[in-house]
């Protein structure tokens, strides 16, 4: 539907990512979908460091889908640390999980989220709730004008 936008999707949970990206791919959304495992991963790619230092510059999301209960750095120190970076500072965060805790909501927005959905457990729930969260942030949203709010 879109040139080559880019939704890095943070999400260890193997089935959540491969119910992602089925429900993605069933919506035609997104023209590519990156996934990392960890917080840790998160910010590698989104700073070009460890692993994803080489990361061609050009290959930058325009919006974050994040879990919030990840190993190595939790999705909320992420979140802190994308904010408080001039670099990533304007980049959409969508916190993507399955928490149903108050305190998770208020952080996230305290923190800078974008928005805050609860993962439907039902698959088709979750298809939709996908698709809509794939419109709006890839097709509808726009984004400040300038680079893409990540380290280039």
């Amino acid at each position: 539907m879109n040139r080559n936008r880019i939704m890095l999707v943070v999400e260890d949970n193997p089935h959540d990512v491969e119910l992602t990206v089925r429900a993605f791919q069933k919506s035609r959304v997104v023209n590519e979908l990156v996934v990392v495992a960890d917080g840790r991963e998160a910010l590698d790619y989104l700073f070009r460091e460890g692993v994803h230092a080489d990361r061609d510059p050009a290959r930058t999301p325009e919006v974050v889908l994040l879990d919030l209960k990840l190993p190595k750095i939790d999705g909320l120190e992420v979140l802190r640390r994308m904010r408080a970076d001039p670099r990533t500072r304007r980049l959409p965060v969508v916190v993507l999980t399955s928490s149903n805790e108050e305190k998770d909501i208020v952080s996230s927005y305290d923190f800078g989220a974008n928005s805050f959905v609860r993962k439907p457990v039902d698959f088709d729930q979750f298809a939709e709730a996908t698709r809509q969260l794939g419109l709006y942030w890839m097709v509808f949203n726009e984004l400040p004008p300038g680079p893409s709010g990540v380290v280039k």
